[in-house]
C-alpha cells in the first residue's frame, strides 16, 4: 500500500510511474488527497475538542472544590456539548480512514524506474540466457507421456479423487519431487536463509498485510466457516511473521525460506497452455524472503536472482531472465524478474520462477519498521522469489532428460532420489 504523505508530495510522479502498468489513477489519487485533507481537518478538530475537555475536567474539579458549584454545572453542560462532538468527530474521521484505505487498496505498487513500459508477456526485456536447449534424434514425448509411460504422475486419479488440477505423484515422481524439495531448502539454508515450516491457512489481516487480499480475482481458495484462506505461496506467512515488528535497529537482513504446497483457484485458465503440470491449483514451492534496510534492496534483489539463476545451472536446465514490464507485474511488485526453463518436447518457455522487491509497499500494510540510529521510524523493504516451484521444473526435467529408453536424473539430485534414471 502507497503511504499517504508520499502520495501527498509525489503525486505527479506517481501517477506518471503507474502509467507503466497502462493504468490511469488519476482521479483516485485526487480524491485520496481530497479525503485526507478531510481527515487531517477533522482529526485537528477532534484532537483540539479533547484538549479542551481534559482542561474543561480539571477546572470542574477546582470550582467545586472552591465551592462554586454554579460556575461548575455551567461547565458541565459545556462539557456534554462538546463530549456529543467528539463523539460526532470520532465517527466521522473513523469512516474517512476507512474509506482512504479502500481506496489505497485498489492502487497498485509504483514501478522502480527500471520496469520497461509495456501492457503484456511480449513487452518483458529478456536480460540474460544460460544453457543448451537439447534436440532429440528421436520423437520427443511431452512430460505428461512420460508422466504416464514411467507411472510417475496420476493425473486422471487426481480429478477422480478432488477435481483437475490436483495430481498424484507417486513412484519415481513422488521421489523425484521430495529431492527438488530437499534439494532446494538444502541451497536455500546454505545461502543463509533460515527455514520454517509455515501454516497452509492464514487469517485474513495476514492476506492484506502481503498484498494477496483485496482479491479482486477471487483466486484464493476461502474457508468461509472459518474466515481463512490457503496460501497461493510461502511468501503469505513468512513475510506476515514480521506484521507489527519495529525492528530495534538499522542493522538487519532477514533471510527466510519455507517449503509449503500451494493453492490457487486459477480461474479463467483454460486451453493447451494448462495441460499436464504447465498449470495446477495444488503445486509445491520453495519460497525465499527477505526483510532489507531499503539502501540493501537493490543488492538484495541482485543476490535473489542470482540463487535462482544458480540452482537452474545445477540442474542443467537451459533458461533465460526476464524483466517484466509494467502491465505484466504483480499487483505488490516494484520490479520483477521471471525465469523461464525451456521444455523440449513442448518446444515452449514455462516460467518457474518470479523473483521480486516491494519496497515499501507491503511493509506499509503490515506495519513493518525500524529504528535508525537517531530513533526515527521507518519502513522496512520486502522481497520475495520462487526458489523454486516445482511443476514446471520436473515437466522440464523430464522433457529435455529424456531418452529412448527413460529419463536422466542430474547429477545434482542423484543424492537426493537414490537413483540415477527412471
Amino acid at each position: 500500500m502507497l503511504e499517504i504523505q508520499r502520495i501527498r508530495t509525489e503525486r505527479d510522479v506517481i501517477i506518471a510511474s503507474l502509467a507503466k502498468r497502462n493504468i490511469h489513477v488519476e482521479n483516485v489519487i485526487d480524491e485520496i488527497i481530497e479525503l485526507d485533507q478531510q481527515w487531517r481537518s477533522n482529526k485537528k478538530e477532534l484532537e483540539d475538542i479533547s484538549a479542551e475537555l481534559n482542561q474543561i475536567a480539571r477546572k470542574i474539579g477546582e470550582l467545586f472544590q472552591s465551592g462554586q458549584q454554579a460556575a461548575a454545572a455551567e461547565l458541565k453542560e459545556k462539557n456534554q456539548l462538546l463530549k456529543t462532538q467528539e463523539t460526532t468527530l470520532k465517527s466521522k474521521v473513523e469512516a474517512l480512514d476507512a474509506e482512504i484505505t479502500s481506496l489505497l487498496y485498489t492502487i497498485p505498487n509504483v514501478p522502480n524506474a527500471e520496469v520497461p513500459h509495456g501492457k503484456e508477456p511480449a513487452d518483458n526485456v529478456e536480460v540474460s540466457s544460460s544453457g543448451t536447449i537439447p534436440s532429440f534424434n528421436f520423437e520427443a514425448l511431452p512430460h505428461w507421456d512420460l508422466a504416464k509411460k514411467y507411472e510417475l504422475i496420476d493425473f486422471e486419479l487426481g480429478v477422480k479423487v478432488t477435481g483437475a488440477g490436483f495430481p498424484f505423484y507417486r513412484g519415481k515422481g513422488a521421489k523425484l519431487q521430495r529431492a527438488l524439495i530437499n534439494f532446494f531448502l538444502e541451497e536455500a539454508t546454505q545461502a543463509g536463509y533460515e527455514e520454517f515450516m509455515a501454516p497452509l491457512l492464514v487469517n485474513e489481516a495476514s492476506g492484506i498485510g502481503t498484498g494477496q487480499l483485496p482479491d479482486k480475482e477471487g483466486q484464493m481458495y476461502h474457508s468461509t466457516a472459518d474466515d481463512l484462506y490457503l496460501i497461493p505461496t510461502a511468501e503469505v506467512p513468512l513475510t506476515n511473521i514480521y506484521r507489527d515488528v519495529l525492528l530495534p535497529n538499522a542493522d538487519f537482513s532477514i533471510k527466510l525460506t519455507g517449503y509449503t504446497p500451494c493453492f490457487r483457484r486459477e480461474a479463467g485458465s483454460y486451453g493447451k497452455d494448462v495441460r499436464g503440470l504447465n498449470r495446477l491449483h495444488q503445486f509445491d514451492k520453495v519460497e525465499i524472503v527477505r526483510i532489507e534496510h531499503p539502501d540493501n534492496s537493490a543488492a538484495a534483489l541482485d543476490e535473489m536472482v542470482q540463487h535462482v539463476a544458480a540452482l537452474l545451472d545445477k540442474l542443467e536446465l537451459p533458461y533465460r531472465i526476464l524483466r517484466l514490464c509494467g502491465g505484466d507485474m504483480g499487483f505488490a511488485s516494484a520490479m520483477t524478474y521471471d525465469f523461464e526453463v525451456y521444455s523440449a518436447a513442448q518446444d515452449k518457455w514455462l516460467e518457474v520462477s518470479s523473483v521480486s522487491r516491494f519496497d515499501t509497499f507491503q511493509a506499509n500494510r503490515l506495519k513493518l519498521r525500524f529504528k535508525d540510529d537517531n530513533k526515527k521510524t521507518h519502513l522496512c523493504h520486502t522481497l520475495n522469489g520462487s526458489a523454486l516451484a516445482l511443476p514446471r521444473i520436473v515437466a522440464s526435467l523430464l522433457e529435455n532428460n529424456q531418452t529412448e529408453n527413460g529419463i536422466n536424473i542430474p547429477s545434482v539430485l542423484q543424492a537426493y532420489t537414490g537413483f540415477k534414471s527412471i
